[in-house]
């Protein structure tokens, strides 16, 4: 088998740099900018990858391929069939591969994209945490559990997100995952520091994990058992990796007269060294563990556990090319000369570069070995479930009440049913389960846990709110104060039905300022066509004891410009159930993405939900079961006060601000006839499907009208448009140019205060007087005053 490795890596070598050649300098330019694509970082991965995929893995396990391995990881497929000439050929072009792997734009077979640098490495210990939640239940017994694998460049360690996932795997038992580091020393700006890594080892080790270290070849471990081999391997030892980057670089000759000046003796060591050529000595010094497929084999082989596992495989950064060891390497690329003089000595005739099989001298023997591998013997792993039915979802109140209260009390009505959908939720939060309306379900459907754990308060009697009993069966996953820690979380649960063909409807929660904690995660989960539903809240100055540092400006702006995220911000608690039974149906469509020619939103595709929610009570509107309400709701819009024919004002809010909306609407009724009220309960879809009717329209079909354009199309032009928003402005101000109406944005710009609630709704300008001031004025002919905006 090591001679099938060992031809397989040196394809993958080739296919993998020619494409980036190819692309960099065969391929005509266009716009005279360096396509690039990281040559030397695929091949230091080279061996570690032929070893992981063609010796160790199966169907069952997952990969997160480090992102600058990109090129390596299509060769791979390109090898096995997977992947076409064609996309290969225009790498890094319009349609063809991926700078970075990508499960959602490329055809091979991804299993996490990985373009964000440590987030890609974070979501396997996350992955392999639901692939236990899944395998406990009994919907999910048959799922055969793989190893969640992620293959890490060392530069990626300084990623901070990297260790609050340590931190968590080891509160929730990890088990089943592998890190494995390609210690190649180097990074874009320079080399990394001696000694980095006895310390990152001590932190692998203190939670728990297994570290292997693979830092000599098979070559290397050879001339160890030779006469004078303890001092060259003393030597490998203490020489600080610039030096031994810089010596990679310069070749056989200059390796041979360091090692003369430091170790020759004139006796054992002089001939260890003196028995090989320039070439041979060059090699052996080259043949760290992590360059030795038979070594990265024979490691993996010998794992015979479960504990997570950190590999730390020495590596040279370029390895096997011209362009090895040099600093400057990580974004290099060979010059058409290197190629030139490379591709002889990888014996590639001239025009066979793309030929899988060009240098292979029993072809039929390669192909029955790579036709006999384990991982990809079952085709494309991408699995699907059916969709499950979700229960009608009702709620209306006659009292006050908060969006947030509202939402618990929706998912406690889901727990205490037995509908398939009910079992199939996974709810999480970032330690602050209690404050962001989880808490009833929790109690009901208990915490997941691989060993049952009681609750000691209730052993003891001693009262609580929270029943906090862990158990297999249990359907929250509780996490500490690391919001990147919950969208990976929730990125890994929302594509189960994908990794394991089972599916799971996550629900997370946590403080709304906080989503931009982990937008990073929240963008990388989106981009990986994850379907959960993320709860912000509290939300925006209502939050108003708090303060500044707790209350939520800019996260509606957020929503609205997330690609695979729809959100929402509902004032009333009968718009949230149908939002929420619109969502739960949403996060399982898997669509082509033709447009709902009604709305021109892409709905079929599916994606994620964003809530954002609030503290805020409101008197609520009572029942209300007619169509036009309950589509609006979802579509992102409708009339709570449909405007007359001699309509001159509109006020349109979002969220909280209904009330002080709809009291502003009754103070200046006093004085204006027809006056409009538009609940918007989505900025997000409004604007979406008024931006794609409008490309629709450029396309040549004049018929194609957006839901925020109907809704408009009857104003008066000399109509205004006031718009409210406890958020920034900005996210409903763009209103007035749907129809062309003048338009006047209440919102919140900047930090906020504590105080009250109406403290903070007049400082920012968002309360009914401020409103109506500013309609008031308008009747005047004069702007605005600033003084209505808490500008002043």
């Amino acid at each position: 088998m090591t001679d099938h490795l060992k031809t397989i890596e040196q394809r993958l070598l080739w296919l993998s740099h020619w494409m980036i050649h190819n692309a960099n300098h065969v391929r005509p330019k266009v716009d005279g900018i360096k396509v690039g694509g990281h040559q030397a970082s695929s091949a230091s991965m080279v061996s570690i990858m032929t070893a992981l995929y063609f010796s160790t893995l199966r169907p069952e396990d997952r990969v997160a391929v480090k992102p600058h391995a990109s090129p390596l990881f299509h060769a791979m497929q390109y090898l096995m069939g997977n992947q076409t000439r064609e996309k290969m050929e225009n790498f890094r072009g319009f349609g063809g591969v991926q700078s970075y792997p990508s499960r959602t734009k490329d055809i091979d077979d991804v299993d996490f994209s990985t373009g964000s640098v440590g987030l890609g490495v974070g979501i396997t210990a996350l992955a392999s945490m639901v692939q236990d939640f899944i395998t406990a239940k009994s919907w999910g017994e048959e799922v055969t559990p793989g190893r969640m694998v992620a293959l890490v460049g060392d530069a990626e360690m300084d990623e901070g997100n990297i260790y609050e996932v340590l931190q968590e795997g080891w509160k929730n038992d990890l088990r089943n995952t592998w890190w494995i580091i390609d210690y190649n020393r180097q990074s874009l700006d320079g080399i990394v520091r001696e000694g980095l890594f006895t310390r990152i080892e001590k932190i692998f080790e203190a939670f728990g994990w297994d570290v292997v270290r693979v830092k000599y070849g098979a070559l290397q471990r050879a001339a160890f058992e030779e006469p004078g081999g303890a001092r060259l391997r003393d030597w490998i030892d203490t020489c600080p990796n610039t030096e031994y980057s810089a010596l990679t670089y310069m070749g056989g000759a200059v390796w041979r007269k360091r090692l003369m000046d430091d170790l020759g003796d004139q006796g054992e060591v002089s001939a260890l060294i003196d028995r090989r050529s320039d070439t041979e000595l060059a090699a052996l010094m080259e043949n760290l563990g992590g360059n030795c497929v038979e070594t990265m084999a024979e490691t993996f082989a010998a794992i015979d556990h479960d504990r997570p596992t950190c590999f730390l495989a020495y590596t040279i950064k370029g390895w096997g090319t011209p362009i090895a060891g040099h600093k400057d390497n990580h974004g290099g690329l060979m010059t058409k000369a290197q190629m030139a003089g490379w591709q002889k000595d990888m014996g590639v005739p001239e025009g066979q570069e793309w030929e899988p099989f060009a240098t292979v001298e029993d072809v039929p023997a390669l192909k029955a070995f790579l036709d006999s591998v384990p991982f990809f013997a079952k085709g494309t792993r991408r699995y699907s479930d059916v969709r499950l039915d979700v229960p009608k979802i009702e709620f209306a109140s006659d009292k006050e009440i908060s969006t947030q209260a509202a939402f618990g009390k929706i998912l406690d009505e889901l727990a205490k049913g037995d509908s398939e959908l009910a079992a199939r939720i996974m709810t999480t939060s970032p330690d602050v389960t209690g404050t962001t309306g989880l808490g009833a379900f929790v109690n009901r459907r208990k915490l997941f846990a691989r060993e049952e754990l009681k609750d000691a308060f209730i052993e003891h009697r001693i009262p609580s709110t929270a029943k906090w009993n862990f158990a297999p069966d249990g359907q929250h996953i509780e996490l500490g104060i690391a919001e990147m820690n919950l969208f990976l979380l929730l990125g890994a649960a929302g594509l189960a039905h994908s990794l394991w063909g089972k599916r799971v409807i996550p629900v997370g929660t946590l403080y709304d300022p906080f989503v931009h904690r982990g937008l990073d995660a929240l963008n990388y989960a989106c981009y990986q066509g994850a379907r959960f539903l993320i709860a912000g809240t509290p939300s925006g100055v209502t939050l108003a004891p708090e303060g500044g540092a707790h209350q939520s400006v800019g996260t509606p702006l957020t929503g609205m410009a997330q690609d695979g995220l729809a959100s929402f911000e509902p004032a009333f608690a009968d718009e949230l159930a149908v939002i929420m039974e619109w969502a739960f149906d949403y996060l399982q469509r898997d669509g082509e993405g033709d447009p709902d020619e009604r709305t021109w939103l892409r709905d079929e595709t599916g994606g994620a939900v964003y809530l954002r929610l609030t503290t805020k009570p409101l008197e609520q509107p009572g029942k209300r079961v007619d169509d036009a309400f309950r589509q609006g709701a979802i579509d992102g819009g409708y009339w709570l006060r449909k405007p007359g024919p001699n309509c001159s004002v509109v006020i349109a809010y979002q969220g909280s601000v209904a009330d002080e909306a709809i009291a502003a609407a009754g103070m200046i009724g006093e004085h204006r006839r027809d006056v409009g009220v538009l609940a918007v309960t989505s900025a997000d879809r409004l604007n979406a499907g008024w931006t794609a009717a409008q490309r629709e329209r450029a396309r040549g079909n004049p018929a194609a009208t957006s839901h925020v354009e109907s809704l408009l199309a009857e104003l008066p032009s000399h109509c205004s448009i006031v718009t409210v928003i406890d958020g920034h402005p900005a996210t409903l101000s763009w209103l007035g140019s749907v129809q062309g109406h003048r338009t006047i944005p209440h919102g919140v710009e900047h930090f906020g205060q504590t105080g009250t609630i109406g403290d903070l709704a007049h400082h920012f300008g968002i309360d009914r007087h401020a409103i109506a001031n500013s309609v008031s004025e308008l009747t005047l002919g004069r702007k605005p005053s600033s003084a209505h905006f808490g500008t002043a």
